[in-house]
């Protein structure tokens, strides 16, 4: 991948896609292709036929997908297996047709099984039952990193998948119907400090353990595997740390500087117990995360509080 190979980025206005545009961008890639949802709509067959026998990239970075949090995931469960089976089906099939040299097809930690052991190696990938708040979604992700394998081992099509831990960074959605816990809780903390709420309530009981990852270093991991890797094997791409659900609404709350209380409503789900990634295979192929939890919490704050209407 030079700094002039055509590379198309799919959802570039997502937190994802738009932390890998500004990766290849400081990297002084210059021939990036990217499409909003009004000019092509993933989920439909022949516009993504057309784009792709018109543009032609070399390089594509599939970063478009439907995602959400446990509300979002429990409330629209066809919404999710439909629209991210159609967007991933479409584009691999159509960047191999149209002679893309590789693809890198991103999945998700919640992929693994609800118990699977901990923390969670590549190898653990379809090995016991999923979580069942986002078996959906799961499914579907699932589906594609099989396709990205078919390929390869049917057409010789160079795509490579890689398996996120949970992220967060500026340009998260801080939506509280839809989003994921750590911008919620920024939303939350942040509102209640101006309001001058005496009580933040989080959900469940805040014993669940999750990691998050900086989306700048998803990013970066994200260029580097394009441009250092080539297997069917998935890697998983973490900082290998985690932490409670009561630990980060903690730090959150210090962050903020919200001067209340902290209360947990155990009568809402608690989801995975733990969801921890083994990134040893990413960290000997020379890659590991670079942004700690609280500095990327403070700039991710800082974005959301400066962008804030509240």
């Amino acid at each position: 991948m030079d700094k002039t190979s055509a590379i198309y980025v799919a959802g570039h206005r997502g937190l994802v896609g738009g932390a890998i545009v500004r990766a290849l961008e400081a990297e002084g890639y210059e021939n990036l292709i990217t499409r909003t949802h009004a000019e092509l709509d993933l989920t439909d067959q022949a516009a993504v036929r057309a784009f792709f026998e018109a543009e032609r990239p070399e390089y594509v970075f599939l970063a478009a997908a439907k995602v959400g949090g446990i509300l979002a995931n429990s409330t629209y469960p066809a919404d999710f297996i439909r629209e991210n089976l159609l967007i991933q089906t479409n584009v691999i099939d159509a960047a191999y047709r149209n002679g893309a040299k590789k693809l890198l097809f991103l999945g998700s930690s919640c992929i693994y099984p609800k118990h699977a052991p901990q923390p969670m190696r590549e190898e653990h990938l379809l090995t016991g039952p999923l979580e069942p708040t986002n078996e959906a979604y799961a499914v579907a992700k699932i589906a594609g990193i099989v396709m990205a394998q078919s390929y390869r081992k049917q057409y010789g099509f160079d795509a490579i998948c890689a398996q996120p831990t949970n992220l967060y960074g500026p340009g998260d959605n801080f939506d509280l119907e839809t989003s994921h816990v750590l911008p919620a809780l920024i939303r939350k903390f942040h509102e209640a400090k101006l309001a001058g709420e005496p009580e933040v309530v989080v959900w469940g009981t805040g014993t669940p353990r999750r990691e998050f990852l900086h989306v700048d270093d998803l990013a970066s991991a994200c260029v580097f595997l394009m441009r250092n890797y080539s297997d069917e094997e998935i890697v998983n791409v973490g900082v290998g740390e985690d932490v409670s659900i009561g630990e980060l609404a903690e730090m959150i709350s210090d962050i903020v500087g919200y001067g209340g209380t902290i209360v947990y409503d155990a009568s809402k789900p608690d989801g995975t117990p733990r969801k921890l990634l083994d990134v040893s295979k990413l960290s000997s192929l020379g890659w590991r995360a670079s942004i700690g939890l609280r500095e990327g919490i403070e700039g991710t704050y800082q974005w959301y509080a400066n962008r804030s209407h509240a």
